[in-house]
């Protein structure tokens, strides 16, 4: 038996469920007869495979199919063949963003020539999986989750549908539960609702949704762009001191099953980037977190991360670390060249030392102001500033004190001359 998700696959874009706006272009080009190849670029359950059965179909064009983890240029060679012998065909290749370099290249003369209509279908941004080349003759276009009110939708056709499951009772919310823990997948909405009538013997109810789902499956794809999207939305909130949303996307990705020592490195980074000296304390609790897991493991190391995401979220933050290592970055750039003073070079042998290697060098405990006095940074970059400390926590007195230090340098230089 199929299951069910093959069996109520919408056959025409009115049938298909969501996508609107996508389904309005989709239209004006099948009117114009001019289908155009495209990535599609959606998470999972989104309606990609099933896009393009629906648009072979109605571009009366042979629907060929080719997964990137089973097809190389050798079967992509016999479907070049089978379009000279049989004219243009739609190639639907899922996956398209494991194809190689060398792969996706073989597919650009065929695309060009209009003999094969491409449609792509990946679940990662085509912009780093995607070579320019084919994405430059191919439309990216991105397909949305479906809302639960799409997804009910989706699972009441399903109910109706001749090959569905007609004469299943429902319990009232049975089909709320069941859009709401698929996360915008149709697909795995369907499969879940149909191991439920299952378990239930052709009733579902809220006992028969909780056993199809087994453990609550978040929207989580390691390594994919739902990932990123969630490690991102984490740093933001921690980086915008709300607590309540840091532990929300922490605990979100643990349960997806995200990589612990992963997230605590993004912390170790964060506490170094955004925290900074505005609570130097804020490292090494980030780091002291990363040990504690790495000692308990899981489930009982997740508190020191969820400790330590609470204390990077309330601490006061400062970036002027960050934006002044950039700016020596850029200094050292666009100086690579610039001669150390003479005064600051070791001179270990005697040939140094007539040179002029640490001749004048004025030791800072033996000779405060001396020391104040001379030149530390490369002539070109004489008075050149990167720091900048802020207002917040520790750096108000980083400040204070950085200011009475370029005061004396200032007065010690002007001395000198």
């Amino acid at each position: 038996m199929r299951p069910l998700p093959e069996r109520v696959r919408p056959e025409t874009l009115k049938e298909l469920v969501g996508q609107e706006e996508l389904k309005k272009r989709l239209r004006a080009h099948l009117e114009r007869g001019r289908l155009p190849s495209m990535i599609l670029w959606g998470p999972p359950g989104s309606g990609k495979t099933t896009l393009a059965r629906i648009l072979a179909k109605e571009a009366g064009l042979p629907f060929v199919a080719l997964s990137a983890v089973e097809a190389g240029v050798k079967e992509i060679k016999k479907l070049a063949e089978k379009a000279e012998a049989e004219g243009t065909v739609l190639l639907f290749f899922d996956e398209i963003h494991r194809l190689n370099k060398a792969q996706q290249d073989y597919l650009l003369p065929l695309v060009e020539s209009g003999r094969v209509v491409l449609v792509g279908a990946t679940t990662e941004n085509p912009s780093f999986s995607i070579i320019p080349a084919l994405r430059s003759r191919a439309r990216v276009e991105v397909l949305r989750p479906l809302s639960e009110e799409e997804l009910l939708q989706v699972l009441q056709r399903a109910l109706a549908h001749p090959e569905g499951l007609k004469g299943v009772e429902v319990e009232e919310g049975a089909l709320k539960a069941i859009a709401e823990a698929a996360a915008g997948d149709a697909r795995r909405a369907l499969l879940v609702l149909e191991a439920a009538a299952e378990l239930g013997g052709g009733r579902v109810d809220r006992e028969a949704v909780k056993a199809a789902l087994g453990r609550e499956a978040f929207l989580f794809d390691r390594g994919g762009d739902a990932f990123y999207d969630l490690i991102s939305a984490f740093h933001k909130s921690l980086r915008g001191s709300h607590v309540d949303a840091a532990l929300y996307y922490l605990a979100r990705m643990l349960e997806g099953g995200a990589d612990p020592l992963y997230i605590a490195r993004r912390m170790v980074r964060m506490a170094a980037e955004d925290v900074g000296l505005a609570d130097p304390l804020a490292l090494r609790v980030a780091l002291a977190a990363k040990e504690a897991y790495e000692f308990l493991g899981s489930p009982e190391g997740e508190l020191a991360l969820a400790e330590a995401a609470v204390y990077l979220a309330l601490a006061p933050k400062s970036n002027a670390v960050y934006v002044a290592f950039k700016r020596a970055q850029e200094a050292a750039r666009s100086h690579p060249a610039a001669q150390v003073p003479l005064h600051l070079r070791n001179a270990p042998t005697a040939l140094m030392k007539r040179l002029g290697y640490g001749k004048g060098y004025a030791y800072y405990h033996d000779d405060p102001e001396g020391s104040f006095a001379q030149r530390y940074l490369p002539e070109e970059l004489e008075g050149a500033r990167f720091f900048d400390p802020g207002e917040e926590g520790f750096e108000k007195r980083f400040k204070a004190r950085l200011q009475e230090l370029r005061r004396r340098f200032q007065a010690g230089r002007r001395m000198k001359r």
